[in-house]
Parts: C-alpha cells; sequence; structure tokens
C-alpha cells in the first residue's frame, strides 16, 4: 500500500536553501539534522562548516547558527540554554514598568551565567525547574519565549528579595494573583499583596 505522507528530505543543492526557507532567524544542529533528515553529526558539522566558511551562514555560538546578520536575537538568547525565555528586565523595561533600559537580555534559565554572543550581551538567571517548567503567563512566539508583564514581575520578585520597579499600573493584577501559586513562595506572596496594597493607595490618590 503506497502512503502519500512520506516526508521529503532534499537532496544534494537543496540543503541550505532547505535552512533559508525556514522562518526560524536562529537555528541549532539539531534544527538542521529535522530538515535534512541527516543522522549523522559529523556529516551535519561538514556541511554546515562549509556553508559558514563560504559566509553563506554565520556561526553565532557553538551549534547555534543564523541565515544572516538580521537575525532576531531574542531567538539567539533561548537557544543557547533550553529551557529559557526571556523575562526580567527586557520585559519589564518594554512594557512600561521599569524605566531604565537594558542592552543585555535577560533570560530565565537553569543556570547563572552571562554570556557575550557577537555585540549581544545575554544574561541568564537560574530558576528552580518547577518554575521554570511551568508556561502560566509565558507567550510563545516563532522561535523564542517570552514572559508577559505579570510573569515578568513574578520572575523578579522570586529572585530579588527588595527591588524597585518604577510603575505598577501596567500590570493586570488578577493575572498577577492567577501566575503567584506557581511559586510555592510565601515570602513572594507576602511581597505581591504588598506590592498590590500600594498600587491601590497609589491609585484612589
Amino acid at each position: 500500500m503506497n502512503s502519500n505522507n512520506t516526508t521529503k528530505f532534499p537532496s544534494k543543492g537543496e540543503y541550505l536553501e532547505t535552512i533559508l526557507r525556514s522562518t526560524q532567524t536562529v537555528f541549532s544542529t539539531e534544527d538542521a539534522a529535522l530538515l535534512w533528515g541527516e543522522a549523522s553529526r559529523d556529516t551535519i558539522n561538514h556541511r554546515l562548516d562549509k556553508y559558514v566558511s563560504k559566509g553563506k551562514l554565520l556561526r553565532l555560538h557553538r551549534g547555534l547558527y543564523a541565515k544572516d546578520d538580521q537575525y532576531n536575537p531574542l531567538e539567539l538568547a533561548t537557544r543557547i540554554y533550553k529551557p529559557s525565555y526571556v523575562s526580567f528586565e527586557t520585559v519589564l523595561t518594554t512594557s512600561g514598568i521599569n524605566f531604565q533600559f537594558y542592552s543585555s537580555i535577560f533570560v530565565a534559565s537553569y543556570v547563572n551565567r552571562e554570556l557575550q554572543v557577537g555585540k549581544q550581551h545575554i544574561i541568564f538567571v537560574r530558576m528552580k525547574g518547577y518554575v521554570l517548567r511551568d508556561i502560566t503567563g509565558i507567550e510563545h512566539y516563532d522561535g523564542f519565549a517570552i514572559a508577559t508583564p505579570e510573569r515578568a514581575f513574578l520572575d523578579r520578585l522570586y529572585v530579588s528579595k527588595n527591588y524597585h520597579f518604577d510603575n505598577l499600573t501596567v500590570l493586570n493584577w488578577d493575572k498577577v494573583f492567577e501566575i503567584l501559586p506557581i511559586y510555592h513562595n510565601k515570602r513572594m506572596t507576602r511581597a505581591v499583596n504588598k506590592y498590590y496594597k500600594q498600587h491601590k493607595v497609589e491609585e484612589s490618590a
């Protein structure tokens, strides 16, 4: 019995085009293996090295590549260590909760580390596994995941006991209290209630 659902993998001369057609701007050796249907890591690495040497692809980090220099830095930041997602000051600033600008990208991950990849500085902040794996308050886009303002606010409270937020009017407090239980943290609960009361006082002033 013939099947029409057989996956067609690229043949010689089509490997690079397959990557360039992908919607991702950053990809790994594992991504290339899936796109090419290739099991041999040596073959994959040799092929990628050839494209890099010819200027067809960019090598960004160990095992990570880009089609060109217009890649999305948020994709890069969340592909180095997995699972991970963009959060903390990156989201707090862009959403208007914090006013200070940070050129670094802040990422929730399972390690505490800072990396300079090309011109991009990335700060990885360690979270416990059960928090990191819970997707409540995380939005998924093509190539990366990012915290909502409410999740980023709570992530920062989770790792920082004393922290100043410039503008809490941006927050949806119903969402804050919906996400809060995933942390299993009494200190955080007290802190969130304190910030909420402070917000209500300022709102009514």
